[in-house]
């Protein structure tokens, strides 16, 4: 639609094709939608160079972002997925449609719509809101490296927790997929509670594994209370990547958010 840009900002590990059936589905509705590749997130071929990035890079990356787009006059809806809401959130600072036209500039972020993602508050990192569903004893599902990268040992697992909505060997197929994420970034503090400034609508994975349905509707809870506003919330039967299990449910939930906030 004209004027509104859709941003993805992904899970952790998860490249930008973890989203193309759903971009596919949003684009045949006329909205321009894209999935950025933050800092955090590793290569297909493994680490990145250099220093693990933090929230904050990853923060800053979606600032820049947004800017490029705000400044062409365009308002933004970001939709975020797992830990991609933390950086989200801390992205807006600044950036929202109505500290812009205080600024006398045109275009800004007009909401969020948090998919199943990690939200805490401020003073907090991602890590505080993890909230594992179901844990399984002696078979962690990511490991850190020397490196301080984390990495998923056993794919087993990885389909089990990650994709447990999906058939094994399937499961199996997209968990390959995954690549190595930063784990400073879990450990950054979260600065600003974006979730103040525009309006938020949230969607619940009821059958996640990896962020438990309590951990989603306590950060619902915390979101009303901090903000003062009421969160619009929809759920799917759903692991914790409807984008590929569950993709016209994700598809209507993006469409709602994009029609209401705009």
């Amino acid at each position: 639609m004209a004027g509104l840009s859709l941003i993805i900002i992904p899970a952790a590990s998860a490249l930008p094709l973890f989203y193309e059936m759903v971009i596919d589905g949003v684009s045949r509705h006329g909205y321009d939608i894209e999935a950025l590749h933050i800092p955090s997130v590793g290569l297909a071929t493994g680490a990145r160079p250099g220093e693990p990035p933090n929230m904050y890079e990853d923060a800053a990356f979606i600032s820049a972002h947004v800017t490029g787009l705000a400044d062409a006059g365009h308002d933004v809806l970001l939709i975020t997925h797992s830990y991609g809401g933390t950086p989200a959130t801390e992205s807006v600072q600044g950036l929202s449609k109505k500290e812009r036209l205080k600024q006398g500039k045109n275009g800004g972020i007009v909401g969020i719509a948090y998919m199943n993602s990690l939200v805490p508050e401020v003073g907090h990192p991602a890590s505080s809101t993890v909230g594992a569903a179901a844990p399984l004893a002696g078979q962690p599902l990511m490991v850190v490296g020397e490196d301080g990268w984390f990495y998923y040992p056993n794919l087993t697992v990885t389909a089990e927790v990650v994709f447990s909505d999906l058939p094994l060997e399937e499961g199996k197929y997209w968990g390959r997929k995954l690549v190595k994420h930063s784990a400073a970034s879990f450990a950054s503090n979260l600065t600003y509670a974006g979730y103040k400034d525009i309006p938020v609508s949230y969607l619940v994975a009821e059958s996640n594994q990896s962020i438990a349905p309590a951990t989603q509707k306590s950060q619902i809870e915390m979101i009303e209370r901090v903000s003062g506003n009421k969160v619009d919330v929809s759920t799917v039967n759903s692991g914790h990547v409807p984008s590929i299990s569950h993709p016209q449910n994700v598809i209507d939930f993006i469409l709602s958010a994009a029609r209401k906030f705009t």
